[in-house]
């Protein structure tokens, strides 16, 4: 009797052991499945998001085309100029709700925003550096006055000038083949250039290809204008700003904008133009409780408009 009675709990024992193991090895596999699932879904909304993302820039892509079309002056009247509020993206999707997976889900909402911003409303850096390597005098005086508008440390323009003299000059000259060229402001940190300054100077400043890029009076601020004219006034360039707001100028040496521009016929104007052909899309999803915001960089060639830089610039869970 006693060996049957062990027999049975040794049997009961065994019984619970392998329950134990399937249960464990079941939760195992549907917490794999569920992983899995997890996984599949977030890459599945990232590719969406790029998807729109993409097609944001394509919606700015076809404004800047068809505004070339009409030529003239680049001002902040343009179709180009309105940014695009946020809209509910599934009510455009609404129609095609068998092809979309956005739409088939009620509970998930997405949001669309986005902006195009002209390049050239900011001073290139690029017009420091000529092509023998060497800091430009005109253009450092600028950069001395931007520096000191934004509060940035009184060295930080001789800094910056001798920091892409080394990156952009030619073999021989004062060129450093260990410094690697930076392609966005922020870039410059590779150089030594602090986070405080770079953010200081970013709503005045940018890396634009060309030396020859100008200033557009027509979009950019009264700081970046008085700081590209020699001589120029904050005030002056403040009163300019007001006036394009009436009247657009359709030439820097025009009457009506020549008037706001020191009296001295040796004032040089040649950094400063009314057309642009650089500009900034901005792009922001909020698919869920994910924000994406992507910001590119493109190049208007007369019809052909070219993405130079695109830019992951935040992601993150919403509030």
């Amino acid at each position: 009797m006693k060996q049957c009675a062990r027999q049975r709990g040794a049997a009961l024992l065994l019984a619970l052991l392998i329950l134990t193991m399937v249960t464990t090895l079941a939760a195992g596999m549907v917490w794999q499945q569920w992983r899995a699932i997890q996984i599949e879904s977030a890459e599945r909304a990232r590719a969406q998001a790029a998807w729109i993302l993409s097609g944001a820039l394509d919606w700015a892509r076809l404004i800047l085309r068809e505004d070339a079309r009409t030529g003239g002056a680049d001002h902040l009247g343009e179709p180009w100029a309105v940014p695009l509020a946020e809209a509910r993206l599934s009510s455009f999707l609404a129609a095609d709700r068998d092809n979309n997976s956005i739409a088939d889900n009620d509970s998930l909402d997405a949001f669309l925003s986005g902006s195009i911003a002209d390049a050239q409303s900011r001073w290139n850096l690029r017009r420091l550096i000529d092509g023998e390597g060497k800091v430009v005098t005109a253009e450092l005086r600028v950069l001395q006055r931007l520096c000191e508008q934004a509060g940035a440390p009184g060295d930080c323009a001789e800094r910056i000038a001798t920091a892409l003299a080394k990156a952009w000059g030619p073999p021989g000259a004062s060129r450093d083949d260990a410094v690697i060229a930076p392609q966005r402001l922020a870039q410059l940190a590779w150089l030594g250039i602090d986070a405080d300054t770079l953010a200081r100077l970013d709503p005045w400043v940018i890396l634009l290809p060309g030396a020859d890029v100008r200033v557009n009076i027509n979009t950019a601020p009264a700081e970046v204008i008085a700081a590209a004219v020699d001589g120029m006034s904050l005030g002056s360039a403040q009163r300019l700003v007001q006036e394009r707001q009436r009247q657009v100028f359709r030439d820097v040496a025009s009457a009506p904008a020549r008037a706001y521009f020191p009296a001295d016929p040796q004032t040089r104007l040649d950094g400063l133009g009314v057309s642009s052909r650089f500009f900034i899309v901005q792009g922001r999803l909020r698919l869920g409780e994910r924000v994406l915001e992507e910001r590119s960089l493109v190049e208007r060639r007369q019809l052909e408009v070219v993405v130079l830089q695109r830019e992951r610039l935040n992601l993150r869970d919403g509030p």
